[in-house]
């Protein structure tokens, strides 16, 4: 027996990021959620990129905000709930975003400039390129997301008074 081991402590789940959301509407055997914001959500430098902020009205921000999840649990209208997804999950999702449209977009423009030494032809080939990547970066997500890799999981339901940074 390992002296410094914690039974409380499965090392091998991967590790979740958890938030708290409300059930607002039912829909046969699905629960549309919306997630509750934290006490500092809003304040920071990306607050109207989130859209926790910004233009459109609340209702038509929130509304952006909804997601689905399976109502095994019996869930109704008002509900909270805690929900997590896999940091994992985070990962792929930011690299299929980010990494993939950039390398491409780099690769095709630093390909061109070798290739033709052309400002001109180098910006074009960028600009294709960063068109190729948004297209590969959909597709990758379609697979994830038909796979259900990208889907909130239902952990619990919160407790009175609960928050995200309980």
């Amino acid at each position: 027996m390992d002296k410094y081991a914690d039974s409380a402590t499965d090392f091998s789940a991967p590790a979740m990021v958890e938030g708290i959301a409300q059930v607002v509407k039912i829909e046969g055997e699905a629960a549309w959620l919306i997630p509750e914001q934290g006490s500092s959500c809003g304040s920071c430098a990306s607050a109207t990129a989130c859209g926790s902020k910004g233009g459109g009205t609340a209702a038509s921000r929130l509304e952006g905000r909804r997601f689905r999840i399976d109502n095994h649990t019996n869930l109704s209208v008002g509900d909270r709930i805690v929900f997590g997804v896999r940091e994992n999950v985070l990962l792929k999702a930011s690299f299929t975003a980010y990494a993939i449209p950039l390398a491409v977009m780099l690769l095709s423009g630093a390909l061109a400039q070798w290739q033709y030494g052309s400002d001109l032809a180098t910006m074009a080939a960028t600009v294709a390129g960063l068109a190729i990547g948004l297209g590969v970066a959909r597709a990758v997500a379609g697979r994830l997301q038909s796979r259900g890799d990208l889907a909130p999981l239902f952990l619990r339901r919160a407790r009175p008074g609960e928050t995200c940074n309980s």
